[in-house]
């Protein structure tokens, strides 16, 4: 009866032994994978930055809008039509732009060399240019043979008669008509834009610096008349010119 106790010892020892051996053939585990990282959640935008801009906002960037806009019209209209806009023959036969005048007072005559007020309008006028011109005011004389046939000369002529006579020293242009159809375009705009129209010699219309019309008078109307509204013009325009510097 006693060796079936000693095969259970024995047993017993076997299984400690092969429990032992099993252990040490085990691989121990190693250390817990590191718990991921978690993403950064991304704050969110503050309600000002998402809210619409106040209605002062609003309104000064429509203003702005608005401004850039009316500037691009008005660059892209086009400028409204002046007397310096137009080119003329002068009086020895060379084309010249009347652009050249912009910027100084002018008084444009159509002139004739045998009217019984050729005397008394060459001498007011080479005066006129004397005390004004050359440099803020021009007489600009456009001889006309329309009225009377009193113009009859060739250019030429007509020039050596002004300038012999009256000594004559401001700009003189080739003859031409200043009404009816075969109008000079200069004097169509000068009639059109002071509803005046020359029926006779000596017809004078006053243009300003910036190629408008702001007087025009018949030839029974004298130069020495009409000088203090001239003067006056030439006074403002040499104060600007001043101011301006």
């Amino acid at each position: 009866m006693g060796r079936p106790r000693s095969r259970a010892r024995r047993s017993t020892a076997l299984g400690e032994e092969g429990g032992a051996s099993c252990l040490e053939g085990r691989v121990a585990p190693g250390p817990p994978p590191p718990a991921s990282r978690p993403r950064c959640a991304r704050a969110p935008c503050p309600a000002s930055a998402l809210a619409t801009p106040p209605a002062a906002e609003r309104v000064m960037v429509a203003a702005r809008a608005a401004a850039w806009l009316l500037l691009a019209a008005a660059a892209c209209a086009p400028r409204e039509q002046d007397f310096y806009d137009f080119k003329a023959v002068n009086i020895r036969g060379k084309l010249v732009s009347l652009e050249k005048y912009r910027g100084s007072v002018s008084l444009v005559v159509n002139v004739a060399s045998e009217c019984g007020f050729t005397d008394q309008h060459y001498r007011a006028l080479q005066q006129l240019q004397r005390d004004l011109g050359p440099h803020h005011f021009n007489v600009l004389a456009f001889p006309c043979n329309q009225f009377g046939q009193q113009e009859p000369d060739s250019n030429k002529e007509i020039e050596s008669f002004a300038r012999r006579t009256y000594s004559v020293s401001f700009p003189m242009f080739s003859k031409i008509a200043v009404t009816g159809t075969g109008a000079h375009p200069a004097f169509k705009y000068l009639t059109e834009t002071s509803g005046k129209e020359p029926t006779w010699n000596f017809w004078k219309y006053l243009v300003a610096p910036d190629g408008k019309v702001i007087g025009a008078w018949d030839p029974t109307v004298s130069v020495e008349e009409i000088r203090p509204q001239i003067t006056a013009l030439v006074r403002k325009l040499i104060l600007k010119k001043r101011e301006d510097l």
